[in-house]
């Protein structure tokens, strides 16, 4: 009686072993992932970013080259238009791409590379939108002149 129990016992470790050790190698291996990470985002906000900063560029200079020419009719605070508010935005966004896929490419999650880029980016176009308008209202009241920043 006591070999026939050995024999069940036996059998009943062995399948319980069989059954578990598909599990256990899959734990004791190394997990291999096939993740690329997003070069091509990376690469895509950088050009965003600079295409749109060329035509910031471009509008600012012309909106500012009109302004001299014809000082009485506008005033260089309302320069901060839809004209010039659209690449802006368009920067903003190659930016907030280049960040998150950058910190991706170093090994961030995702949600986190692209949830830190995102307030990142937007406090910075912020500040940088509200300076801008500043340095028009400066440039308007003073004229180039007040804008040097050799002079102290």
């Amino acid at each position: 009686m006591s070999s026939y129990s050995e024999l069940i016992l036996v059998s009943a470790t062995s399948r319980s072993f069989c059954f578990a050790r598909p599990f256990l190698s899959e734990l004791m291996e190394p997990m291999f992932f096939s993740y690329e990470p997003p070069y091509l985002l990376l690469v895509a906000g950088l050009f965003i970013g600079i295409a749109c900063g060329a035509a910031f560029e471009a509008v600012l200079k012309q909106s500012v080259q009109a302004w001299a020419k014809d000082r009485s009719t506008r005033n260089l605070a309302n320069l901060q238009g839809r004209a010039l508010f659209i690449p802006f935005l368009g920067i903003c966004i190659g930016i907030c791409m280049f960040l998150g896929a950058g910190m991706t490419v170093f090994g961030f999650p995702t949600s986190l590379s692209y949830g830190i880029a995102f307030p990142l980016t937007v406090l910075i176009a912020a500040l940088v939108w509200s300076q801008l308008g500043k340095i028009l209202i400066q440039l308007e009241q003073g004229g180039s002149k007040a804008l040097d920043l050799d002079i102290y």
